[in-house]
């Protein structure tokens, strides 16, 4: 099961436009100003690829926060 923060070094590792240390458990990730619609579909793979959790776009879109987005997958992990 993994930390927020694994979550965290995972998604910046993958989203090469976010600096490090600008995603926090509670940043509100589709706030951040380098946002779109291609790292959606980066977090979704990234959830499938390293923790083999299927998201949809919905899962996605009712996360605010680095945290609900934790929460979602680390509840749907077995």
């Amino acid at each position: 099961m993994p930390s927020v923060q694994e979550l965290i070094a995972k998604i910046e590792h993958e989203i090469e436009e976010l600096p490090q240390g600008v995603l926090q458990p509670d940043t509100q990730f589709r706030q951040l100003p380098e946002w779109s619609s291609m790292h959606a579909l980066i977090i979704i793979a990234l959830a499938e690829t390293e923790y083999n959790v299927t998201l949809s776009g919905n899962d996605l879109r009712s996360c605010v926060t680095v945290a609900d987005l934790h929460r979602i997958i680390e509840s749907r992990m077995n």
